[in-house]
């Protein structure tokens, strides 16, 4: 079989796993035991190496996908001309005890919902990126079903109802089996341990799983319902939160950026990076997302997370770390796989994490000023580690840097570094001055200044009519630049914000209403493929620009090119409509819901401002220091 579209794929997991499921009702891609592990299934990238588990009809049929509603539960339903029926697939959730129990496992139910249908099932796994070697074969005596091991690293499946996979001796197992109407087979992937469950126990964990997802779900719809009210993209913005937390360690409350890795920005070209960590870029985005949606939860561990993070030495910062602390992510290729849609290189590890990027500090200082909007505190040595952030930036602030962007060539003077390094320091002012925290005045406003006269005389260019990537060009576009007024740097009305969103529409807009990341630059080679985060800033510009028609038209595009379950990936090709990149995409998620809160700012205008300029010096009950 050729390889899936990505819009043909849905997402299932439980806080540190993640699969994706094709219409076809194959599994093909799944890492255990967690997100960044080696892949157990990775079809993905290679169809004829890389191992898949699947459960669908034998005839033709045509399929169709959707969430079972509220949850991240997703169903294939298949129709053939004997029959119909349904498959449920679910990473589950037990309600035993105080907290929620994640399992690493998959459970799969399909039930036969008309006539009748001939059903099989292969399981054909291969441990550790398809590099180890892996054996299927029966259980031992105390266990029911097949056991797969490769390396250090175990799988079982159990088959429940009128269906029994057997080994075939090429390490994979099949089975086939014809049902009529109302019958149901389950079958169950558990990662090393085992738990026999009969089919009464499969119900039960789909009932909890159930009802996990709506519970959860439910202060977030509350608050989606006050922001988003009755427009029509209610249910997307209900969708991304849903998919946002598949993406969150709920024990670090990091975020994966996407759950894959080296799928292509375009067909045939190197760019195929591993997405699977936190990006420190993220911060501002996330915080504002989870806060303004009612999961405090999940913001209070992001928070914590960045607070050990701000505690390193400030030169020791990553751009990026692994969701469960890492910071070794040696970057390697895995020449043996294709790549999907044989676009090679295959890549693990991203070599990003080792860059210098001095856009990080705003980004921390930034994510934990909105962070203390909502009630968090700050505690002394949390300014301290603070202060020692924005010193560091009074020091470097100057310096070239590889950009937001990670480009692997030389390094530049990047504009939207510059501008991160401004964040770092007005907010750390208004921190100081909102907490009554000691810190080097003179210096800090001194920097702020001369990091603004930088970027308003080397970062603007008459001849573009626009703020531009970075300071040694004069025609070199960038997306990044309509952060500008968004971080509240310059106002929407200022003329070179005008001047540069004008130039935004007409350079870096397809005519299909999609935004490309950059033009005119040598720093990478032309993409042809548009970035959707980047057509969600300038809705978030127009907004504030107050040209709310033409914001609202071209979130309602971007919309479109969800997939047919409402995810988004990193890029679309506008012309077709396909999606590239990593998928789903946290970033494009997150870039969503903080569109639809803009485009909602007329009955929220709170929501969309933290202007550190207009702080009074009075400490909000909100907003306080934690001796």
């Amino acid at each position: 079989m050729g390889y899936t579209p990505l819009a043909e794929y849905g997402l299932i997991g439980n806080d540190d796993r993640c699969g994706l499921v094709s219409s076809d009702g194959s599994i093909d891609w799944c890492c255990f035991p967690h997100v960044a592990s080696p892949s157990v299934f990775a079809r993905l990238l290679d169809t004829d190496r890389g191992g898949h588990t699947a459960l669908r009809p034998t005839d033709s049929y045509e399929s169709t996908q959707a969430y079972l509603e509220r949850t991240n539960i997703l169903e294939t339903s298949f129709e053939t001309d004997s029959g119909q029926a349904v498959l449920t697939d679910f990473m589950p959730v037990s309600s035993k005890g105080s907290q929620p129990t994640f399992q690493p496992a998959i459970y799969r139910r399909l039930r036969c919902t008309a006539g009748t249908i001939r059903i099989e099932c292969e399981f054909v796994p291969r441990f550790d990126y398809a590099r180890a070697e892996t054996t299927v074969e029966s259980a031992d005596s105390t266990a029911s079903g097949l056991v797969a091991r490769g390396g250090d690293k175990t799988l079982f499946v159990q088959s429940h109802g009128p269906l029994e996979l057997e080994p075939t001796g090429d390490h994979r197992a099949v089975g086939f089996h014809r049902l009529t109407e109302g019958e149901t087979v389950w079958v169950g992937l558990q990662y090393d341990e085992y738990t026999e469950l009969p089919p009464a126990a499969c119900r039960r964990l789909l009932a909890e799983t159930c009802q996990y997802w709506e519970e959860w779900v439910a202060d977030f719809e509350a608050s989606a319902t006050e922001i988003v009210g009755d427009n029509p993209w209610y249910d997307q913005v209900v969708r991304s939160g849903l998919l946002l937390k598949l993406l969150i360690n709920s024990g670090s409350g990091a975020i994966y950026a996407a759950p894959t890795s080296s799928l292509p920005e375009r067909y045939g070209g190197e760019h195929n990076w591993d997405y699977r960590y936190n990006w420190i870029r993220d911060a501002k985005f996330t915080v504002q997302a989870l806060y303004n949606f009612g999961r405090t939860e999940e913001a209070e561990r992001y928070f914590e997370w960045f607070r050990s993070v701000s505690d390193n030495d400030p030169a020791a910062i990553q751009p990026l770390y692994g969701v469960h602390g890492e910071t070794d992510l040696t970057e390697f290729e895995l020449e043996h796989l294709a790549g999907y849609r044989h676009s090679e290189p295959v890549r693990v590890g991203n070599a990003a994490f080792s860059q210098q990027q001095t856009d990080v500090y705003g980004a921390i200082v930034q994510g934990i000023y909105e962070t203390l909007q909502h009630g968090e505190s700050l505690s002394d040595t949390d300014w301290e580690s603070l202060r020692a952030i924005i010193n560091h930036v009074c020091e470097v602030w100057d310096e070239p840097d590889a950009g937001i962007w990670e480009f692997r060539g030389s390094q530049r003077h990047y504009l939207h570094s510059k501008l991160l390094c401004w964040v770092a320091v007005d907010r750390g002012l208004a921190l100081a001055s909102q907490l009554e925290c000691d810190h080097p005045a003179d210096r800090w406003e001194s920097t702020r200044e001369a990091i603004r006269t930088a970027i308003l005389e080397s970062g603007y260019s008459e001849q573009a009519g626009s703020f531009v990537q970075h300071f040694d060009t004069d025609r070199a576009l960038d997306a990044s630049c309509l952060l500008i007024p968004i971080y509240e740097f310059l106002p929407a009305d200022d003329p070179r914000v005008e001047a540069t969103l004008e130039t935004v529409l007409d350079e870096l807009l397809d005519d299909d209403g999609l935004v490309y990341r950059t033009k005119y630059t040598d720093a990478i080679p032309p993409e042809p493929n548009a970035f959707l985060l980047c057509t969600f800033w300038l809705v978030d510009a127009l907004v504030l620009a107050g040209r709310i028609e033409r914001a609202t038209e071209l979130f309602e595009t971007a919309l479109s090119h969800s997939s047919p379950l409402g995810l988004l990936a990193e890029r679309v090709d506008p012309s077709t409509g396909e999606l590239f990149g990593n998928y789903p995409q946290a970033f494009s998620h997150l870039g969503l819901i903080n569109s639809a809160i803009y485009l909602c700012c007329d009955a929220h205008p709170e929501r969309l401002s933290h202007d550190p300029q207009t702080a009074t010096g009075d400490v909000s009950p909100l907003f306080r220091r934690d001796h």
